[in-house]
């Protein structure tokens, strides 16, 4: 008899001892647990389809191991932004070897599984933030140098940055959280610079498709 599985997202195809390795779940080595998403039941001359599952089927396997997979690079690039960026992973994975396939109103195993649940997100359990960071928070690893930024206005008057092409109200306001009031701050950019603001505010390559800093030098000279 086999049985076609479902957990993590994706599909199993099981007989009684296989072994597999799944995402991780919220189990310990040693445990029992239950997989009731069953898709398909077969080879034992009838064949049973779910519609999508097959109701009262599960599947029941011993946890062998809960280890990390192998490590995968992920790379990043982003062209004329001077944006590199390499990171590694290794996901978390639960060993499973099946023990028994049930179909609808088989018996019961002698050992009472535990229901297989995925593991918790990091996000649903951390605790709760007490305030929420603000948007424009750079994140520590960011590319590229932060750019010469003001606590306030010079003289308590900022420059209207909505004048620049490309340039609203949010987009200004985020600006203002970085500490860029003023035109010739703009003007003043490197690529470097270019390249900080861009990410950490994901302009998305606009400051040098709509030509900020050309603009940003006009208004500076009084050029509207």
């Amino acid at each position: 008899m086999f049985a076609v599985v479902k957990t993590g997202g994706k599909q199993y195809r099981v007989a009684k001892d296989d072994v597999i390795v799944v995402e991780k779940l919220n189990v310990e080595a040693g445990d029992m647990v239950a997989l009731d998403q069953v898709l398909m039941i077969g080879g034992d001359g009838d064949t049973k389809l779910g519609s999508p599952l097959i109701e009262g089927a599960s599947v029941h396997a011993e946890v062998l191991d809960e280890a990390k997979g192998d490590k995968i690079i992920v790379f990043k690039k982003k062209r004329r932004q001077t944006y590199r960026r390499t990171k590694g992973h290794r996901q978390w994975e639960t060993t499973l070897k099946i023990t028994d396939i049930f179909a609808e109103g088989g018996k019961k195993p002698a050992k009472k599984a535990k229901k297989a649940e995925p593991a918790p997100k990091a996000a649903e359990t951390a605790a709760p933030a007490e305030e929420k960071a603000p948007d424009t928070a750079p994140s520590p690893d960011v590319a590229g140098v932060a750019p010469e930024a003001l606590s306030s206005p010079r003289d308590g008057k900022a420059d209207d940055l909505k004048k620049i092409g490309g340039v609203g109200p949010k987009l200004e306001e985020k600006l203002n959280g970085l500490g860029i009031y003023h035109y010739d701050q703009i003007a003043s950019f490197t690529p470097e610079n270019v390249a900080y603001v861009d990410e950490t505010l994901n302009f998305k390559g606009r400051i040098d498709r709509d030509d900020w800093i050309g603009q940003a030098k006009a208004l500076a000279e009084g050029k509207e």
